[in-house]
């Protein structure tokens, strides 16, 4: 009987089954095992605390319990809806900040003047966090959904730009010369040299920015609104239910953890091309 779990379709002629426990010995590799190492530790130490009752119950209940008011939530409570409305609310004021921000950036870096021109009211606009506008925010926007995206625009929007900006403006003079040896025009310049050399400043910040916007969306729902992740965290503290409180902690922390794995790939796979000490 053949070991095998996929084929290899690249050339019907040819196409070789691939052997399982190779397979078998990549997916449980120590290297990736080692990851959950930690989590279950701490997961085994809560439900001990709490078995033991070294911490109230109304405090810390325990892991089953938790896992039981996940699916009440999702039957009774529409975790799915506030859940897309957070989602919904970060993916749009990300998108909006980091736009601006690659734009503007990038215009910076390739612009002295330009650059100039910016640097007086970004340095003074970026050192007044997002939070401290939210009050101003609300009174032009009100309590809805645009002031909030509006706060993550903004606080996305910095550690981008400078970024972008850093980025373009440590490309290795040494290229830049070649590029004048081979007679390149202005946009081959950026397209072929400047680009790709700040492309990896760019992402760790776009990949930073993503876990911003998802932790913001928190305190902002908090603050004001009658949905979303934050407001059930504070609603929660309110009432004490503490299960519920531990289950948007969780759901917050594994999405959080996804949208940095996403943006890991997507760094990784733009770029394939550089070679970097793996540690």
């Amino acid at each position: 009987m053949s070991n095998s779990l996929a084929f290899d379709l690249g050339d019907p002629a040819l196409a070789r089954p691939v052997p399982l426990l190779p397979r078998l010995r990549r997916w449980f590799h120590p290297g990736r095992l080692i990851g959950f190492v930690l989590p279950l530790g701490v997961l085994l130490l809560w439900q001990l605390a709490a078995s033991r009752q070294w911490i109230d119950p109304v405090f810390l209940p325990e892991p089953a319990k938790v896992v039981q008011a996940f699916f009440k939530m999702l039957a009774e409570q529409k975790l799915l809806l506030d859940f897309g409305v957070s989602l919904a609310i970060v993916s749009q004021g990300f998108a909006y900040g980091a736009g601006a921000a690659l734009l503007l950036g990038i215009g910076a870096g390739l612009s002295r003047r330009f650059e100039q021109f910016l640097s007086p009211t970004f340095d003074t606009i970026r050192h007044i966090p997002g939070i401290a506008w939210f009050p101003l925010i609300v009174l032009w926007l009100g309590l809805g959904a645009p002031a909030k995206i509006l706060v993550i625009a903004k606080s996305v929007f910095f550690p981008v730009f400078l970024n972008t900006l850093q980025g373009i403006r440590n490309v290795d003079k040494a290229h830049i010369e070649l590029a004048q040896v081979l007679t390149l025009t202005r946009w081959q310049l950026v397209r072929k040299i400047v680009l790709p050399s700040a492309m990896p400043t760019i992402l760790v910040s776009l990949r930073y920015a993503a876990g911003l916007a998802w932790a913001l969306v928190v305190v902002a729902e908090g603050l004001s609104g009658l949905e979303g992740l934050g407001f059930l965290i504070f609603r929660a503290q309110g009432l004490l239910l503490t299960d519920q409180l531990l289950v948007c902690m969780v759901v917050i922390g594994l999405v959080g953890f996804a949208i940095d794995r996403g943006m890991f790939l997507l760094q990784r796979r733009v770029l394939r091309w550089k070679q970097g000490f793996e540690g």
